[in-house]
């Protein structure tokens, strides 16, 4: 089988593998979509861990069985969490799921013809898809359901103002679910096509990065953002931020800047104002069923977020497609071929 082995962004290899046989309580799928997730781009994050298979959103089909194995069975569509909880330990029992360190095994890279899936995210893990629910769909279950959980611990509800910093796929994706509540939502970007794609997800306000977003937010609303939520790394980002979030309102850090850079917080004004700084990072099994029935719904549609399909072989044009950062927004890599009506 072919696997897409990742050194760098700017060095991605197609190599052959052989292809896995099933042991007891592991399954194996043929992926027929994975996306490209901003945070493979990462290098800083992922670099210690080269050479590796990366794709972790992943829409596949139930391929082989292992003994063992209940509720599955080959032909079944369905997807996989990157990686699982253990739904026992403290952590899990307070809902923190992303930081559960019981379970060690992760989904193997979904950049490959054929995965692997170890029996723990069988168990904890694996979802059949509804009928009405495609493999290129499926890709945006796991990004939804971060997505999900970031919105509940900053305070996404009805009504409220919330601004997007950052329109890439994320932040589409935080737009579309506060638009279900009815909240005024502000979005920025560097990038205006993205930002025009902002307002078609249900921005109402789109401000261009370079702008003073606080000051225009002032003016178009009243009052600064309940919620501010970070799609971006870019420092310049951050500071704004810090002037744009309402007394009482939260700062939800869904995307980080690299190590080594220096994040300074304005604590004694958010003493005053009683500001929250949140981070949110990853997802739990009530986001991801939560992330599938609204898919299969068509409450959030993501159809028209797909700007690029590739197959397996071209997946350096498509990380390529993605770091520059212009008029790609999700691309689906294809390892078996195109599948969306799957």
């Amino acid at each position: 089988m072919k696997t897409a082995l990742w050194y760098n962004n700017k060095d991605i290899r197609i190599r052959e593998a052989d292809r896995p046989e099933p042991g007891p309580g592991e399954v194996l799928l043929k992926v027929l979509a994975c996306g490209i997730c901003g945070s493979d781009l990462v290098e800083w994050y992922r670099l210690p861990r080269a050479p590796l298979v990366q794709g972790h959103e992943v829409g596949a089909r139930v391929e082989q069985i292992g003994p063992g194995v209940v509720g599955f069975q080959p032909g079944d569509r369905v997807m996989a969490a990157p990686k699982v909880a253990c739904l026992k330990c403290p952590l899990c029992r307070d809902g923190h799921f992303p930081q559960c360190a019981e379970v060690k095994e992760r989904l193997p890279g979904g950049f490959a013809q054929y995965i692997l899936v170890p029996e723990i995210i069988v168990a904890n893990g694996l979802y059949h898809l509804p009928d009405s629910v495609s493999y290129e769909q499926a890709t945006f279950i796991e990004p939804l359901a971060c997505v999900l959980r970031a919105a509940r611990i900053g305070g996404v509800t009805a009504k409220r103002t919330v601004l997007v910093l950052g329109s890439g796929i994320s932040g589409l994706l935080h737009i579309r679910l506060a638009q279900l509540s009815n909240c005024v939502i502000a979005a920025t970007d560097i990038n205006l096509q993205r930002l025009e794609m902002a307002g078609q997800a249900g921005a109402g306000i789109l401000i261009p990065a370079g702008e003073d977003v606080p000051s225009r937010l002032m003016k178009e609303t009243g009052r600064k953002a309940d919620v501010v939520i970070l799609c971006t790394s870019a420092l310049p980002a951050v500071a704004q931020a810090w002037r744009s979030v309402e007394r009482g309102g939260a700062i939800v850090f869904f995307a980080v800047p690299e190590p080594g850079k220096t994040v300074t917080i304005p604590i004694n004004d958010f003493w005053t104002k009683e500001i929250r700084i949140l981070t949110s990072y990853y997802c739990g099994p009530p986001d991801i069923k939560e992330a599938l029935g609204l898919l299969a719904s068509g409450r959030i549609v993501v159809d028209s977020l797909v700007t690029h399909r590739l197959p397996l072989e071209e997946i350096a044009q498509g990380f390529g497609l993605m770091l520059a950062g212009n008029e790609a927004v999700k691309v689906i890599i294809e390892p078996n071929g195109p599948s969306r009506n799957g």
